[in-house]
């Protein structure tokens, strides 16, 4: 059976092009989470790896609705790899699974690009803050 898990990062986003793409791939159950991928606890991603079983798969959109870290990924990947569960994102098109060597390289690889992305996006919003910071400041 295929599940997958949805997450949004704020209220102002939504769910929709994530859950066609997991419904168009064949998920028969969605479970979301609308909160950013930074908090640890996401109720929707726990009910998820709790219902789903040996043999079967959790889909997620992207790598970086599952986790915004390589170390929160690979231990999520794991916990379901010692599950007998397979892990699968479309838009990276990487299946993970302990059975597969190749898996486990392409989800190291896309896990750090993810990682890498969401830094490059951090310090962008901090270099942009700082700036309107240092507008304010001089004008006054």
């Amino acid at each position: 059976m295929k599940s997958g898990h949805a997450r949004v990062s704020t209220g102002l986003q939504n769910l929709d092009l994530q859950e066609d793409r997991l419904k168009k791939f064949g998920c028969e159950k969605i479970f979301t989470d609308p909160m950013s991928g930074a908090k640890s606890n996401r109720p929707g991603l726990e009910t998820a790896i709790e219902f789903v079983r040996s043999g079967d798969t959790l889909v997620v959109w992207r790598l970086d609705r599952l986790g915004r870290n390589m170390e929160d990924l690979i231990t999520i990947v794991n916990r379901l790899n010692n599950r007998g569960v397979s892990f699968h994102s479309l838009q990276e098109n990487i299946t993970m699974d302990k059975s597969s060597s190749t898996g486990q390289l392409m989800f190291h690889l896309f896990a750090a690009f993810a990682e890498f992305e969401r830094n490059l996006i951090l310090e962008r919003s901090a270099a942009g803050r700082a700036a309107a910071h240092a507008r304010v400041t001089w004008n006054l």
